[in-house]
């Protein structure tokens, strides 16, 4: 049995989760500037989920309708309202990567209502943090969402806050460690 901090299931190697995910794991770690990411190689022993969610989560980000920045900052909100150190840890980097400062993502994490960003981006750290307090949205803040936003992503907004509530929760209970630095 495995102690409080020890993952529950340990990243897997080519044996576990077979060539193509230890291969992509390998090339997401340098891309990153990490060991192999312990999401990858945990989650890639189911490998048949494994790929459908990588595909799902691809089409979040980065292959959505919302800009890298906004998504990053969405994320970030998202794993730090959930405590993921994981997520935090590696959506730092992206979120620099995306045009973050270190200062905005700083505020985003502390949870502030107005770090310094656009109305767009205040508007999506409210709708943020609704659906993460209520998993729903009022009809005023869906309205106010509607002229800033289109349907697409209002819909993409809910997804990309759903995603990240439900990966948090998996690393969580998987006690999946963030990745150490190559």
């Amino acid at each position: 049995m495995s102690g409080p901090d020890e993952p529950r299931i340990t990243p897997g190697g080519w044996r576990e989760v077979g060539p193509f995910v230890a291969a992509f794991a390998r090339i997401a770690g340098r891309v990153q500037g990490t060991e192999p990411p312990a999401v990858f190689l945990t989650l890639g022993r189911h490998r048949r989920l494994f790929w459908g969610w990588l595909h799902f989560a691809g089409r979040l980000m980065p292959g959505g309708r919302l800009s890298r920045r906004e998504s990053e900052l969405v994320i970030v909100r998202v794993a730090a309202r959930r405590g993921s150190a994981y997520e935090l840890e590696q959506h730092r980097r992206l979120a620099r990567r995306a045009g973050l400062s270190r200062a905005e993502v700083a505020a985003i994490e502390a949870g502030e209502r107005d770090p310094g960003l656009s109305a767009r981006e205040r508007l999506l750290l409210r709708a943020t943090d609704e659906l993460l307090a209520d998993q729903d949205l009022s009809d005023p803040l869906w309205a106010e969402l509607g002229t800033h936003f289109e349907d697409r992503e209002r819909i993409e907004i809910l997804m990309l806050v759903g995603h990240y509530t439900m990966l948090a929760t998996a690393l969580h209970a998987l006690r999946v460690r963030p990745d150490r630095p190559r």
